[in-house]
């Protein structure tokens, strides 16, 4: 008489997801690149302010044929993370965010560590989840620390008296502030956009080196693109046709038009991005 054996399967354990995201965090944070990139990102404001003030004290400054918001940027604290952010917004930010959402799924993919993810009992929607979250909060970190460097430099050339708007409008401290965070959101929902659509790539790649190289190359002809009136019918379906009005943060009173419709426009690219990643972490074996 043979006894059957019963096995019981366990119960696969929930995992929170706040738990999950502190995981993710760790592990981004903890990573030396990650480190470096920031204080790279950091150096960019405290460099243009150090040029600036020396430009000012040669009397060779940008003032003299040079780009006319690094001129502002020279006597005014408001502009000067502003100026930083929309000339970083061309090309370092959304290069920022692509090789984080990289790191996010191919890089992990490349190294094995996925699979512990794709085995674990956590749905596909919710591992997506964490990593977008994840390049999320890294992008918004990188923003957020460039624009506190260069209120700090933009302070420490200027000092409080030197807030005031390109309409010519002075400005309290908290006001210029409220202006700065308005254009830290603004750029973060750009490169979350840029984040997503890298997601996707990086969804469906084992090279995260590709998805940079995809990303740089997508900026470099959406730039150029832009650049031709004769498909400008294609422009509003591009997402830097915005990028310009981010200066529009530093009129009083603030345009909203511009920047309201690269909200519209990054939100639709977010979500365009987000599904395509879901659809191919949702069909992929392994």
């Amino acid at each position: 008489m043979t006894a059957a054996v019963v096995t019981a399967t366990p119960k696969a354990a929930h995992v929170s997801m706040l738990r999950l995201y502190r995981a993710e965090l760790r592990w981004i944070y903890r990573r030396p690149r990650t480190l470096v990139v920031l204080g790279l990102l950091a150096l960019i404001p405290a460099v243009i302010a150090i040029g600036l003030s020396i430009g000012q004290s040669t009397g060779n400054g940008p003032g003299n044929g040079g780009d006319a918001l690094l001129t502002s940027a020279a006597g005014n604290a408001l502009v000067l993370p502003i100026a930083t952010l929309i000339v970083s917004l061309n090309l370092m930010l959304p290069l920022t965010s692509a090789m984080s959402a990289a790191d996010a799924l191919a890089g992990e993919l490349s190294h094995g560590t996925l699979r512990g993810w794709l085995l674990a009992p956590v749905s596909r929607g919710r591992l997506l989840a964490v990593k977008a979250l994840g390049v999320a909060t890294f992008t918004l970190t990188s923003v957020l620390l460039m624009a506190v460097v260069g209120v700090l430099s933009g302070l420490a050339m200027n000092g409080t008296g030197g807030l005031f708007t390109l309409s010519g409008t002075t400005l309290s401290f908290g006001a210029a502030l409220g202006k700065i965070g308005i254009a830290v959101l603004w750029v973060t929902l750009q490169l979350w956009a840029i984040g997503a659509i890298a997601l996707a790539i990086s969804a469906s790649t084992e090279h995260p080196m590709l998805v940079v190289v995809s990303v740089l190359a997508g900026t470099i002809v959406f730039s150029v693109l832009l650049l031709l009136s004769a498909v400008d019918w294609l422009h509003p379906f591009l997402l830097p046709k915005s990028w310009d009005s981010l200066v529009d943060v530093l009129r009083d009173p603030m345009p909203a038009s511009g920047l309201m419709e690269g909200v519209i426009r990054a939100l639709a690219y977010i979500f365009i991005g987000l599904s395509l990643a879901y659809a191919r972490l949702t069909t992929r074996d392994g």
